[in-house]
């Protein structure tokens, strides 16, 4: 057991073909480094370069989670008191340690799960704003002075922090979203056991070692690794047992459900942010380049693994050739690679293999719901890959691009959410049609339309049932100071980021202080107003 600021990091061993070190790592409880209880391992391994495992991480046991929700509960009282700026300058020092370290946290997570540098960078400097926004609103943790209706009476109302909260996040975006979580809890004043994503663990140890290096106390934030089935499930099964207060989940709507009933049955909150099958549509006022552009980015970018992925893309039926005429010379042209080794590709390989897989499996719904498939294959091999692939197909885990036409609302492939590089393409015959199929899937996370027509943008806007929209941009991005989050089957109304996000992570007190001495009881004591009617004759003075 060592102090989690006593040594660098712990390398081993290894014979990875690229020469770069293979981690030890370990769970981070109250502040010390711990392997798992049992002593179990599993492996992270670079889905470009398969055979470039960044490092052993503990698969963690029951025993494990529980022991850190305990470090977490231990340490709630004296971080709640804490003063909320205090809090903030230390989420501050997290902004700048991340500052310092970004290029080598850029590259770690590039190497862990295959986001090109120029996305992995966009992604840490989220984290960087997110922890300088968090900064000064320990400065702004305001509370109301509320009026009594009585007299020599004070009203007041504080926020105050929930508890320990379960930390879940998916390995798509695993610097960001891990931060948009915690960092507005712990500026609240709650404690933390953050579950690692599977995939993406020697970078949430690194981000969690920062945490502690820029003056977190031990127990505010502890990290515990392993598999979703495993210590995942350990985290929201301890809701049950009633060591929970808060879970925050990002994930598939299927787990967010589960999540959602367990809370639900006990009465805890919980944040859940999960699915989309994001609509985007095109309008003859629209500029076509500028659409395709969009369209290309929000289906394809981070390999459509994002679940702000572009889903149904609905094209209004007197452009729909020159659309996709446009858009399939893109598509065919994508450059597609390992950008730590290659400049300018598009999309890197699938997040994992776990992920390649169920990628594939989606497709299959397209197959069967009887789309037309006019672009893909599958995963890109050396006997088939497109024409943009620069790296070696034997190396890592790659797909190619997908595009489905002739999908109506009533296939499947319509409704579901598929988690990689594909899209499917609906026609409408005009707005009303158009909208009428944005909202016709479960989900309702993201939105987009490209028009030059402001009525028809006016009314997407105000008609559309999504979280968020774009207007004349894709379906994807956020910024820090920013709500998130969707409605329907992508999530329960909660929201991240900016502002927003702290009625998530705190709960209203409201204070009643007496100060005449003596019991007044609202309602009741109030003296009434008489109204009195005035002798005025009204007919004489029309």
């Amino acid at each position: 057991m060592t102090h989690v600021l006593a040594a660098d990091f712990e390398f081993m061993q290894n014979d990875n073909p690229n020469g770069l070190p293979m981690i030890r790592g370990y769970n981070i409880i109250n502040g010390k480094l711990e392997a798992a209880s049992d002593g179990a391992t599993f492996t992270s391994s670079n889905p470009a370069l398969l055979s470039d495992i960044l490092g052993e991480f503990p698969l963690s046991t029951k025993v494990d989670v529980h022991d850190a929700l305990k470090a977490a509960k231990s340490a709630f009282s004296s971080w709640a008191g804490t003063p909320a700026p205090t809090r903030g300058q230390i989420i501050g020092n997290m902004g700048r340690l991340l500052m310092d370290r970004k290029d080598a946290l850029v590259r770690l997570e590039t190497r862990e799960i295959g986001k090109t540098l120029k996305e992995s960078a966009g992604e840490i400097q989220e984290a960087i704003d997110t922890c300088l926004f968090f900064q000064s609103e320990g400065r702004r943790l305001y509370g109301q002075t509320v009026n009594s209706e009585l007299p020599d009476k004070e009203l007041f109302t504080y926020r105050r922090p929930l508890g320990v909260c379960g930390i879940i996040n998916s390995c798509n975006f695993p610097s960001a979203v891990p931060f948009w979580k915690m960092i507005p809890a712990i500026m609240c004043g709650n404690t933390c056991v953050w579950k690692s994503p599977q995939d993406s663990p020697l970078l949430s140890f690194a981000l969690a070692r920062i945490m502690h290096e820029a003056g977190l106390p031990d127990g505010v934030i502890n990290l515990v690794h392993g598999k979703g089935s495993g210590a995942g499930q350990y985290l929201v099964d301890a809701v049950d047992e009633g060591l929970v207060n808060k879970i925050s989940f990002t994930g598939s709507t299927a787990v967010g459900k589960m999540i959602g009933e367990i809370c639900g049955r006990n009465l805890v909150s919980c944040s859940l942010e999960l699915g989309g099958k994001n609509p985007l549509v095109v309008m003859p006022s629209a500029n076509l380049e500028n659409a395709v552009e969009g369209a290309y980015w929000a289906g394809f970018g981070t390999a459509g693994q994002r679940c702000t992925s572009l889903g149904n893309l609905i094209i209004h039926e007197n452009i729909y050739d020159d659309f996709m005429g446009l858009f399939m010379e893109k598509v065919k042209n994508t450059k597609i690679g390992d950008s730590m080794r290659y400049d300018d590709v598009l999309y890197g390989p699938m997040l994992s293999s776990k992920y390649a897989e169920e990628f594939l499996q989606s497709l299959e719904v397209c197959e069967t719901s009887g789309a037309d498939l006019i672009y893909g294959d599958g995963r890109i091999t050396k006997d088939s890959a497109p024409v943009g692939f620069v790296a070696d197909a034997e190396e890592g885990v790659y797909m190619w691009p997908h595009v489905y036409t002739g999908v109506t609302e009533d296939m499947d492939c319509f409704h579901e959410e598929i988690f990689g590089p594909a899209i499917t393409i609906v026609k409408a015959r005009d707005f009303d049609h158009a909208l009428h199929l944005a909202n016709a899937s479960p989900y309702g996370l993201s939105s987009a339309i490209y028009t030059n027509d402001r009525l028809e943008a006016y009314r997407f806007k105000t008609g559309i049932k999504a979280g968020m929209t774009g207007i004349n941009n894709s379906t994807t991005g956020a910024e820090a100071h920013l709500p998130f989050g969707g409605v329907k089957g992508s999530g329960n109304g909660t929201r991240e980021s900016g502002i927003w996000v702290i009625e998530s992570y705190s709960y209203w007190h409201a204070v009643n202080d007496e100060l005449s001495g003596k019991l007044q009881l609202a309602q009741m004591d109030v003296d009434e107003i008489h109204i009195e009617e005035a002798e005025v004759n009204y007919e004489s003075l029309a």
